[in-house]
Order: C-alpha cells, then sequence, then structure tokens
C-alpha cells in the first residue's frame, strides 16, 4: 500500500493492520498521520454510515442523502409532489 497518497479509506484499512503492533503504529502516526482537515468532503462524515459525500447538515441532521432519504418520515418530514 502506498504511504504517500492516503485517501480516507486507505487510512482505516491501514490503521486496522497497525492496531496489532503498537510500536510500528507509534512510529507510523508520528510521521505518517494525514493532516487534520479544516475544509473540504473529509471533514464531515454521516452520523449513521459514515460516508463522506452528499452530506446534509440542516437543522442539526449530519446525514448522508442516503440515511436521510431512508428515515426522512420517521424524522416528521413530509415529501411533496
Amino acid at each position: 500500500m502506498n504511504l504517500y497518497k492516503m485517501t480516507a479509506s486507505n487510512w482505516k484499512k491501514m490503521f486496522k493492520q497497525l492496531n496489532a503492533k503498537p510500536a510500528i503504529k507509534a512510529k507510523f502516526l508520528k510521521h505518517c498521520k494525514p493532516k487534520d482537515r479544516k475544509i473540504g468532503i473529509a471533514t464531515k462524515k454521516c452520523e449513521r454510515c459514515e460516508r463522506f459525500g452528499a452530506h446534509i447538515s440542516s437543522y442539526g441532521l449530519n446525514l448522508c442523502r442516503h440515511c436521510f432519504r431512508e428515515i426522512a418520515e420517521e424524522i416528521g418530514f413530509k415529501k411533496y409532489s
């Protein structure tokens, strides 16, 4: 796995593998940890399924559009059409 092109999914996979090796994990975190994002798609994720894209943050929902469609009527939203 290429350490120089870290995407969110690569980071999760690599972190799972390093949990078994604490010394190597500490060294990895010291040198290769991706920076904390302040803007962009990777700053927010869905609270239900943890997807990054298509995020609905209105009314403090913090859901992706897929999860919102599934639970919209339970929350109290109505579909007009």
